[in-house]
């Protein structure tokens, strides 16, 4: 849970409070000072009554309830200004996903049987198939991501998408660019939106994954990372090559957008994962505040007014 705000700069108001403070006790001080001065004795004593003494008349209230209200008054209200919003985790009526799957050629590995490109797309498919009234899109990456399907509730058209992803000539591994490309897909969406960032190898081109963090939270956007291999590592393309996961990146990833990761050594594992991000039914919502501060600082404006004409009324 976390408080955002739209116009940032307009908490330098809030600088005003401790003045407001500071002028309230400067006149409070020069209005004591006028009211002892200018104070008819005789007619305060017999109104207080023969047994009264005008030592225990207040000529000026200090007033501090009053000052509370005004200082949350204002607190409020500059609150209101800035765009509040309260992001917090609920429960979700629907579902918007984009499916990032490694499409390098380390992912040829046959130690994720028949190979950790065929397994993946097996269990992405099989994923798509179980998302009631969601929307989905396809992204694949090397060396530099590729949108494979735009964001659409044709699930058809999107295991189409998958099926047809095939190793691209793209070398390298780049994980921040496709985190950057699948947030900025699913920027337009209303419903729960979640990423499913499958691959495994290091980011080792384009952006940092450190960017495609940033830009995944800019969208309150949660990254499921899978890292699908085993711990040995696979050969592919007939050499002795080996492909080994960043697991590290993989959960820092995750952890840091509200996501989970999972590891994937084989399709029955890979399939798990799947299965547990499809039964997440939890989203990032916005609460906007901006009206709430609003009316509850005009509201505490009122009962100041209210109780300084009443209860809190001083001699003039």
């Amino acid at each position: 849970m976390e408080i955002v705000f739209s116009n940032p700069q307009n908490l330098w108001l809030l600088l005003s409070v401790p003045i407001l403070i500071v002028t309230h006790f400067f006149v409070f001080s020069f209005l004591k000072r006028r009211a002892m001065r200018f104070a008819n004795f005789e007619v305060i004593k017999r109104i207080a009554g023969p047994q009264g003494s005008t030592t225990n008349v207040h000529f000026v209230s200090s007033n501090i309830s009053l000052l509370v209200l005004r200082v949350l008054a204002i607190g409020l209200l500059v609150l209101s200004s800035a765009g509040a919003t309260l992001w917090y985790t609920g429960r979700a009526s629907g579902s918007s996903f984009v499916i990032a799957i490694d499409a390098s050629s380390s992912m040829l590995a046959g130690d994720v049987r028949p190979n950790r490109l065929d397994a993946a797309k097996s269990a992405a498919i099989e994923f798509v198939k179980g998302l009631p009234n969601a929307r989905v899109g396809v992204v694949d990456f090397a060396g530099a991501p590729f949108v494979k399907q735009a964001m659409t509730d044709d699930l058809f058209a999107v295991r189409s998408a998958i099926q047809n992803i095939d190793v691209e000539n793209v070398g390298g591994t780049a994980i921040g660019d496709a985190l950057i490309t699948s947030s900025n897909m699913l920027s337009g969406e209303t419903n729960s939106r979640a990423v499913v960032l499958i691959t495994d190898g290091q980011s080792n081109v384009g952006a940092e994954p450190l960017e495609g963090i940033d830009q995944a939270n800019n969208y309150n956007i949660a990254v499921y990372t899978i890292g699908i291999g085993t711990e040995e590592g696979g050969s592919f393309i007939k050499t002795n090559l080996l492909s080994k996961l960043d697991e590290p990146t993989l959960i820092q990833i995750a952890n840091s957008t509200g996501g989970i990761y999972f590891r994937a050594g084989d399709a029955a594992s890979l399939k798990k994962a799947y299965d547990q991000i499809s039964a997440i039914t939890t989203k990032k919502i916005s609460l906007g505040l901006s009206g709430i501060f609003l009316f509850a600082g005009i509201v505490l404006i009122f009962l100041e007014w209210a109780l300084l004409n009443t209860r809190y009324r001083t001699l003039p």
